[in-house]
């Protein structure tokens, strides 16, 4: 029996529109925000669904105390998990609104377009993205030099490879109808930043789009999420939607992780034998370490980000992952000789076993290293 569900109509408006917040670090900036919100959204059932990663410095309890006397504002405290892709997409399915918006706790993105973004969504379209890259719109000072050029640069990559229909796939700032983004929630990745790309790209059919131009700010409080691994983390997703997510992104970061551990084993070994004078047996030992190590340590750094450990925690997982590891060789020493002993090409038996102890070591890592 379905359970009655009583609803005080002249006491509660539903909100027609729903603002999701991904923060970290951002207790300084959420009070403004709200203040904003609250002056330029006169005349709309709203909400602002604050996600917080489970900021240090207290993010949520200052939002959870402006929900307390707001009843526009109410927060999700996310423990365990990271990440900006995850925590929009969290918010979104939380909300029962109709119409959804995303923006930075930041203050970059410019929250007095949202009634002209919403009159869009009212007037029929399905998407509306603020965008830096139409007339009118400018990155302004929000982004360094270098910054600018990649996001230019990941923008032209996205509109060539995955066929995107607009000129701001990169952009953070969106409204868009909850409904589509239900459709399509499982195939978007947790980990990343580039939300919007990875719904548009995950859509079955384009999205009916308007884009309004805007001037991204420049921050005034706290400091930026993003760095150079967003790089690494975006292009693992251009290949990932690609391939029509056969490769899940923190695979093809993991991969990629390893294919460099393929130069700094070959560079350790070559070191230990020119340099240090070690025999084979020596050389390829240290070598074999030193880029088990190092494929550890990045990883912890970009494919499990949302997972890094520390402290103490970091030196029990290199061991698990060494533990790992060392299975995985052994899995594909194993697999390789058995389809050699069919007389392929020696290269398509290494080859075999190398993908089945990459897919081995991806697998068991995640459950037993990062497994948290």
């Amino acid at each position: 029996m379905e359970p009655r569900i009583t609803i005080q109509t002249e006491q509660y408006q539903a909100p027609e529109l729903s603002i999701v917040i991904p923060s970290y670090n951002e207790r300084a900036n959420i009070p403004v925000l709200v203040e904003r919100l609250g002056h330029v959204l006169k005349g709309v059932a709203w909400e602002a669904i604050v996600v917080d990663d489970d900021s240090p410095d207290g993010t949520s309890a200052v939002a959870k105390a402006i929900g307390a006397v707001n009843p526009h504002v109410r927060c999700i405290r996310r423990i365990g998990r990271r990440g900006l892709s995850g925590a929009c997409i969290e918010g979104i399915l939380s909300s029962s609104a109709p119409i959804v918006a995303v923006m930075d706790a930041d203050l970059q993105h410019d929250e007095s377009l949202l009634p002209q973004m919403l009159a869009a969504i009212r007037g029929g379209a399905e998407l509306v993205v603020g965008s830096r890259y139409v007339e009118g719109g400018t990155t302004g000072d929000g982004l360094s030099s270098w910054r600018r050029w990649g996001s230019e640069t990941a923008t032209a990559l996205a509109k060539k490879l995955l066929k995107v229909n607009f000129n701001d796939p990169m952009s953070g700032f969106f409204m868009i109808l909850r409904d589509k983004v239900e459709g399509v929630a499982p195939k978007i990745a947790r980990e990343g930043f580039k939300v919007l790309l990875d719904i548009v790209a995950s859509m079955p059919e384009p999205l009916k789009t308007v884009e309004i131009p805007f001037t991204f700010r420049e921050r005034l409080e706290g400091e930026s999420k993003l760095d150079s691994l967003v790089t690494a983390e975006y292009l693992g997703l251009l290949v990932s939607k690609f391939t029509g997510g056969v490769l899940p992104v923190r695979f093809l970061m993991f991969a990629t992780v390893g294919a460099s551990g393929v130069f700094i084993h070959l560079s350790t070994f070559l070191t230990c034998q020119k340099v240090f004078d070690f025999g084979f047996e020596w050389a390829q030992f240290a070598a074999v370490m030193v880029a088990m190590t190092w494929n550890f340590l990045l990883n912890n750094q970009l494919t499990y980000r949302d997972k890094r450990l520390r402290g103490f925690a970091l030196l029990v997982g290199l061991v698990s992952f060494y533990v790992v590891c060392s299975v995985g060789t052994v899995a594909s020493v194993g697999v390789g000789s058995w389809i050699n002993g069919f007389q392929p090409a020696a290269w398509v038996a290494s080859l075999a076993g190398a993908l089945l102890s990459a897919v081995f070591n991806y697998a068991a890592s995640s459950v037993v290293t990062w497994r948290k």
